[in-house]
């Protein structure tokens, strides 16, 4: 891993202010759930990902597990950063992504076009347009579980593709396999869901402990991380 997440570097400490750290910190003394809300992650906002997760590991001396939760993290909340901007250009184009063949003939330019580096261009779009990405943190001795949310429900045939994702990311045992099968082409196949279900088995976690659904009453759509820290969490 090119950035080791267990170390913030000064860098990292300048961007949070000390008003920020204080918060987190009695938060967590406190057993509070832990949340922010996000539009991009840029290095700001990975800054104050790595101080929520370092403080909340180091309360229950698991440091160990940083690069991992991190990194999941991580390629769950740029997972959701796609699909909110996704539902932007939605609204922007005026398509109806319940037309099979409007979808179809966007998701072919989407996938090839939309990069981590344009990520910054939609911010100010998806705060005028109420999309979010939503990171909570809740957590015991036996448990820390993440919860990466967008505040929309999937369409189902989003529904059906994530779970032919979950099948196909089963066959994997490591990301060289899948980049073999792949290539370059990795973008929207399933890199983020291969990603997360590798590493939580590489580290010796059940891969059935990160799941996503989908409410349509509560309008939004989780990615769940659920970390075990204790032999008896089952």
């Amino acid at each position: 891993m090119e950035n080791n997440a267990n170390t913030m570097n000064n860098n990292d400490e300048h961007l949070l202010s000390q008003l920020f750290k204080e918060k987190v910190i009695d938060g967590v003394r406190e057993n509070k759930t832990i949340s922010l809300i996000t539009y991009v992650l840029g290095d700001k906002g990975e800054a104050k990902l790595k101080f929520i997760i370092k403080t909340l590991l180091t309360k229950y001396g698991k440091m160990e597990l940083m690069d991992l939760l991190y990194t999941c993290a991580k390629e769950l909340i740029v997972n959701s950063t796609k699909a909110a901007i996704k539902r932007l250009a939605f609204k922007e184009m005026g398509i109806d992504p319940t037309n099979n063949s409007e979808y179809d003939k966007f998701m072919d330019s989407f996938k090839d076009n939309l990069t981590d580096k344009k990520f910054p261009y939609y911010r100010s779009k998806m705060k005028a347009h109420g999309f979010y990405i939503k990171i909570k943190f809740f957590y015991d001795h036996k448990r820390i579980v993440l919860r990466i949310i967008n505040n929309f429900p999937l369409l189902q045939k989003e529904e059906d593709r994530i779970r032919e994702k979950f099948i196909k990311a089963k066959k994997y045992d490591n990301l060289f396999e899948f980049y073999i099968d792949h290539g370059d082409n990795t973008e929207g196949a399933g890199m983020g869901i291969t990603m997360v279900e590798i590493l939580l088995a590489q580290s010796g976690f059940d891969r059935h402990i990160f799941t996503i659904y989908s409410s349509k009453i509560k309008r939004e759509t989780v990615a769940k991380v659920e970390l075990p820290m204790h032999p008896e969490h089952v």
